[in-house]
């Protein structure tokens, strides 16, 4: 609800004379959220949206327009804007009452809009649709995308505007690769595993994170050495291995992986993150 005034003037022979100002209350039927499915992102990922119109009048509105801003933020000098989220072509749903729709005009952008909306009275409208993460999202801690809808179209005194913010995940990322070297071994010849982990997100992996490799080498790997960052471990303590089998294990709590570091580049506006990396390397005889 919004408090308006009014104002009258009468003008006469050069004279200028004021009524007196009236106020009155406008009462907005429709309202609009905006609600993410996961309050989180990552680099890469996706977001998916639920707009919710709701019409508390009696007449129903008809060819309106909703427009998402994508989360663009104004970038640079001359500023440019940045969009840290895409719309997912094809992946618009619109329910009316609580039923599926034909799909709706929809324009990609940025920014997105989607046109032909029909909210009828005392009812409601349902948009679902699904956003990727761009290379402009920002990263790190205490980063953030706040994104705005807007709905606007005849009937309405103004437009309406519902927000969301979904947060930069802080939780460790981890992926693994694994070399080996050389790639042809003679029998009873030295032959060296190497796995690479990285870390993209910006917490590290710590020991109560408990993250255990295993490997099963074929062929059997004999009288091994395994070192962590440089560091000789010990059978029993850091890892376990059975030379019969070939099985391969870290004792939980062993792997600890440094945080990514995150950063924008100051000319394109792109998000990296530098990754956190350990190095496990496991040498033996075939």
């Amino acid at each position: 609800m919004a408090t308006f005034y009014n104002q009258a003037t009468l003008s006469f022979n050069g004279n200028i004379i004021n009524s007196n100002v009236v106020t009155g209350e406008l009462i907005e039927v429709l309202s609009a959220t905006k609600t993410a499915v996961v309050d989180e992102y990552t680099a890469a990922g996706s977001v998916t949206y639920v707009i919710s119109i709701v019409n508390a009048g009696t007449a129903a509105f008809n060819d309106l327009t909703v427009t998402d801003d994508l989360g663009g933020y104004p970038f640079g000098t001359p500023a440019v804007t940045l969009y840290p989220l895409s719309y997912v072509d094809g992946s618009l749903l619109y329910y009316v009452n609580g039923v599926l729709q034909p799909t709706p005009g929809v324009t990609a952008g940025p920014p997105l809009a989607i046109t032909g909306i029909t909210v009828p009275a005392g009812g409601n409208a349902t948009l679902i649709y699904e956003t990727n993460v761009t290379q402009y999202a920002p990263l790190g801690e205490n980063a953030s995308v706040l994104n705005t809808v807007t709905v606007s179209g005849d009937g309405l005194a103004a437009p309406i505007t519902a927000t969301e913010t979904v947060t930069a995940s802080t939780e460790a990322q981890l992926s693994i690769s694994k070399a080996i070297a050389p790639a042809t071994v003679a029998d009873n010849g030295q032959l060296t595993y190497t796995f690479v982990i990285e870390n993209n997100g910006t917490t590290p992996a710590i020991a109560t994170d408990n993250v255990v490799l295993t490997d099963v080498f074929d062929p059997i790997l004999s009288a091994i050495t395994v070192t962590y960052d440089g560091s000789i471990w010990t059978e029993g303590v850091n890892y376990t291995y059975d030379q019969l089998s070939g099985a391969f294990a870290t004792v939980a709590g062993q792997i600890t992986v440094p945080a990514g570091t995150p950063s924008q580049d100051p000319v394109t506006g792109i998000w990296t993150v530098s990754p956190g990396i350990s190095v496990l390397k496991i040498s033996g005889t075939v």
